[in-house]
């Protein structure tokens, strides 16, 4: 049955109509954070408690959302985040969310834990926009055969990045998770990481017993130089909150940083990601461009990522509520409001676009 999206006036309204109607294991599979879900809490409340000292008196009735995205436009600087096993939400999983993000204009990160694969979402977002860009989301697991072989896979469908997930040698503990028996749902697969007697996720309990195979705890910077060299592909480097490892991935040749903590999913009491931004940005020093991702749920949290640097938000969470309450439509929905308030955001701020997101909004 269609859900009727014109009564959804905020992000906040999809993931309260989402949690209403998702099965026990997908909602808190989705939301939950690690151990207390501090981390989880403060993401977004940091974020809240920057105030924007907006300017007046600025013409702003010819403005833009436009905004350069890893070297190429985009219809605003946001990208769809990675999420896993999206067909848990949605029958049409990560196929809707290609649609929506390339009708969007901007870039969808996939999760090498999706249910659909790379070469079925570059069809299903290329049919919509022959430019759209899928950036593809790895870990380097303990077959290092079987990385290869998916960056060669991303490679090859089109793929325009690869997205390192470096904050992960084991996973976190997610309690919601252990409570539910989470594990990869009957009749659903992992499709990237499949190889014939090998684990399937359809065993354990809890994400660290189900999917504890696809991840390698003895993951250092080597490992990340040798992905490197094995992809003509850019790398980003994804779950950085401290400013030396941001340096150290640029110097090795990471081509873009992503600040973030897993949505509050890993180590809880790390810092929040709008707390760790500015640090990683000083030490990027301009040389390759600073994402951020985690708790973002408005157009006023955009501009203050880029008032503190960043190039772009990424949003996860807020693409599930949309797909789990109304499947493509749900998601662009989400996608049309978030740039919508965006471009809210910089009329009443005195802005006429991203260049004009400059420091002094949050530093007077």
């Amino acid at each position: 049955m269609s859900v009727d999206l014109s009564p959804f006036t905020s992000l906040d309204e999809f993931e309260r109509h989402a949690l209403e109607v998702l099965p026990a294991m997908p909602r808190d599979y989705y939301r939950s954070g690690a151990w207390a879900e501090v981390t989880l809490r403060e993401n977004r409340a940091a974020w809240e408690r920057l105030r924007i000292w907006y300017r007046v008196m600025r013409d702003v009735s010819d403005r833009s959302t436009r905004a350069e995205v890893m070297g190429r436009s985009a219809a605003m600087p946001v990208c769809v985040a990675p999420t896993a096993l999206q067909r848990m939400a949605h029958p049409d999983g990560e196929l809707a969310t290609a649609r929506a993000s390339a009708a969007a204009g901007v870039p969808m990160i996939l999760s090498s834990l999706s249910s659909t694969s790379v070469e079925d979402v570059r069809a299903a977002a290329t049919a919509v926009d022959p430019a759209a860009r899928t950036w593809m989301q790895m870990y380097i697991g303990r077959d290092r055969g079987m990385v290869r072989a998916l960056a060669q896979r991303a490679h090859a469908a089109g793929c325009d990045a690869l997205v390192l997930t470096v904050d992960t040698p084991t996973w976190g503990i997610r309690e919601r998770d252990i409570r539910n028996h989470f594990r990869v749902p009957e009749g659903m697969r992992i499709v990237h990481l499949e190889r014939p007697g090998g684990p399937t996720g359809h065993a354990g309990s809890g994400i660290h017993e189900a999917l504890s195979w696809t991840i390698d705890a003895s993951l250092t910077w080597r490992d990340f130089e040798w992905l490197r060299d094995s992809t003509p592909l850019p790398v980003l480097l994804k779950g950085v909150c401290r400013a030396e490892d941001a340096a150290r991935g640029v110097e090795l040749g990471a081509q873009g940083i992503l600040v973030s903590n897993h949505g509050g999913r890993q180590l809880d009491g790390a810092p929040a990601t709008v707390d760790a931004l500015p640090h990683c940005v000083d030490a990027v020093a301009g040389r390759v461009p600073v994402l951020v991702d985690g708790g973002v749920r408005r157009g006023t949290d955009v501009l203050r990522a880029l008032a503190l640097g960043a190039q772009a938000v990424c949003v996860g969470r807020p693409i599930l509520w949309g797909l789990a309450t109304a499947g493509e439509p749900g998601v662009a929905k989400v996608l049309a409001l978030l740039q919508h308030e965006f471009d809210v955001t910089l009329a009443l701020a005195g802005c006429s676009g991203v260049d004009d997101a400059t420091a002094d909004l949050l530093r007077p």
